[in-house]
């Protein structure tokens, strides 16, 4: 199996940045991309953004680009995700995940909150 340990949520004003952080261990060997996503009170769970490690392509939600930047390291499975310009719509638990069966994702850390102040 595979698991995920996320890091660098927090409180921060409007307009402010964080760098969320995650490393994937375990099984993954067959990992074909890992993402992030988000989940706000009240709404769905949404894609944020993920890479896909064969090319290292990099796709985002539209509404982030621009603000979300997504780097990663393959061989140490591992992935950021710089947010620059934060909102308060912004404020969700955020999720890291590994995709073995793209593009499906199988795994999935226990979320990191960050929260914007107005």
């Amino acid at each position: 199996q595979v698991q995920l340990v996320e890091s660098g949520g927090g409180l921060v004003q409007a307009g402010g940045s964080l760098r969320l952080s995650c490393a994937a261990s375990g099984r993954t060997f067959n990992s074909v991309a890992m993402g992030w996503f988000r989940q706000a009170p009240g709404k769905e769970r949404e894609f944020v953004a993920g890479v896909y490690w064969n090319n290292g392509n990099t796709y985002y939600a539209d509404s982030l680009k621009g603000r979300f930047t997504l780097s990663g390291d393959n061989a140490k499975n591992t992935v950021y995700l710089q947010m620059n310009s934060l909102k308060p719509e912004d404020t969700a638990v955020y999720y890291c995940a590994v995709s073995k069966r793209w593009p499906k994702y199988d795994y999935w850390g226990q979320g990191t909150q960050v929260t914007v102040s107005s």
